[in-house]
């Protein structure tokens, strides 16, 4: 009876020692509520980013609690990061410590292969892939293209005197120009079908991770569906065109240049990165950057100090052209210093990606807490850009911060990423940006009509009333120039 009871004893032992284990851990894990499960903070986070209390909502937790805390997003147990030093702890936790993890609706809808799930020398492999189309060496030749594609929408949708919605034709530019530069798809039906698609796969994004068939998500699932067919369509046109041609064509987009791309083995890429990779450049490239731009028209209509020293510093490159026909080069976008710091400047008050998210791969002790593994990172990056104590008089629209770009503090402005993570898209977006607004302000002048234009992120910002200005022609675009 006795060794009985000492072996039931000794069999208790690792139990006793699990228990205490999972108590100590519960006691030290950061501040906060899990709220009720599956939901958790959820719909609160949801709420407040409709009605543009995004950043309202990111502050005030980080006053209840701090600056780390606990949650449960999206059914997940989760810590919430913010801060300049969690910034810097992001960008430079190992392999072993962080892994990209997205929540369960945004990875069924980009894909399991696409870079954001990527880890290790996977992800390196694929960025590198990405980054061999999108380095500035690379884009340098897709200047005039760029240039043409401007042209050409500004003189479909852009007239007299009129009053326009910035916001949708934002979008169709950036998608039409990620069609024509990345993908080569031509205007037409299939292009119409990749637009609404996409459109639906991005109302999803941030959606319960509920699939049935009346959930925003379940739409957005068909949706990605539909639109992974017609890439892989798109995946098996261009590979037959490698094949016919046997080499590269002179005529190269993002789809030709990763089929092109070879490793020791065979392909560097399979089809499935493809596609996901394909998914995530539509959807990145085409929101986040027409997202910039409808609030740089914004911002510029409202501070006409800006707009005029945004105008002499364009006028002075357009009167470096022998026409008006004369596309822009890479060296005139090497010209546009005050432009690109009033777009920084933009990003840094209307970040189009508030936060983003990782997974917790090992146990990590952080100010006195665990952080257990297996935990989602709910990491609010952005938020260092309005810390007054960083940026004085942190809402005011003010260009000029950028003038010593030494001086800004390090992990502190995050808008496209940093290190390793450092977003693959960012010169395709500049050039862009550069382009489109060198027109605008040569051709153009604007209004806002009206005082108040509301905002709602869902999960990017988007202006509910599109952002009605009303436009006045100062000078025709060169018809030889759009041809």
């Amino acid at each position: 009876m006795e060794s009985t009871t000492f072996f039931s004893l000794i069999a208790l032992v690792p139990l006793l020692f699990f228990l205490i284990k999972i108590r100590i851990r519960n006691r030290s894990v950061p501040p906060g509520s899990l709220g009720i499960p599956i939901i958790g903070q959820s719909l609160e986070l949801l709420k407040a980013m409709r009605a543009d209390r995004t950043e309202e909502w990111l502050q005030e937790r980080a006053r209840k609690y701090g600056p780390i805390s606990k949650l449960n997003i999206f059914g997940t147990k989760t810590v919430f990061l913010t801060g300049q030093a969690h910034n810097k702890f992001i960008y430079s936790s190992d392999e072993q410590t962080l892994s990209n993890k997205q929540p369960p609706s945004v990875r069924r809808l980009l894909g399991e292969r696409n870079l954001f799930e990527m880890s290790s020398e996977d992800h390196r492999r694929l960025r590198g892939a990405i980054l061999s189309f999108l380095k500035p060496e690379a884009l340098k030749q897709y200047v005039g293209k760029m240039d043409q594609e401007i042209r050409l929408h500004l003189a479909h949708h852009w007239h007299h005197n009129q009053e326009i919605s910035v916001m949708p034709l934002m979008k169709t530019l950036t998608f039409n120009m990620i069609c024509t530069l990345l993908f080569g798809v031509e205007r037409g039906e299939r292009r119409k079908t990749l637009v609404r698609l996409f459109e639906e796969v991005v109302d999803g994004m941030l959606a319960l991770p509920i699939n049935l068939p009346f959930t925003r998500l379940n739409r957005s699932i068909r949706a990605r569906s539909e639109a992974g067919a017609i890439i892989r369509a798109l995946i098996r046109e261009k590979r037959a065109k490698l094949e016919r041609e046997e080499g590269t064509p002179d005529e190269q987009d993002l789809i030709l240049s990763l089929l092109s791309m070879r490793g020791d083995g065979g392909p560097l890429l399979s089809d499935a990165e493809i596609e996901d990779n394909c998914a995530v450049a539509m959807i990145a490239g085409h929101d986040t950057t027409s997202t910039l731009l409808t609030f740089l028209i914004k911002l510029i209509a409202e501070h006409p100090h800006v707009y005029q020293a945004l105008l002499n510093e364009q006028e002075e490159i357009a009167r470096g052209k022998k026409t008006a026909s004369e596309p822009l080069t890479w060296e005139d976008l090497g010209k546009m210093k005050y432009t690109w710091r009033i777009a920084t400047e933009a990003l840094r008050m209307y970040p189009p990606v508030m936060f983003s998210f990782r997974q917790v791969l090992r146990d990590i002790q952080m100010e006195g807490y665990v952080i257990p593994k297996g935990w989602q990172v709910f990491w609010a990056g952005c938020m260092t850009q309005l810390d007054g104590s960083i940026y004085p008089d942190p809402y005011k629209f003010d260009p000029s911060r950028y003038e010593d770009q030494a001086a800004i503090p390090p992990h502190t402005f995050v808008a496209f990423g940093g290190g390793p993570r450092m977003c693959p898209g960012y010169e395709f977006a500049r050039i862009e940006t550069l382009a489109m607004i060198h027109y605008l302000v040569t051709r153009f002048t604007w209004k806002l009509c009206f005082e108040e234009n509301k905002v709602s992120r869902d999960p990017m910002p988007v202006f509910k009333q599109g952002l009605p200005i009303h436009i006045q022609m100062k000078k025709p675009l060169s018809d030889d120039a759009i041809l």
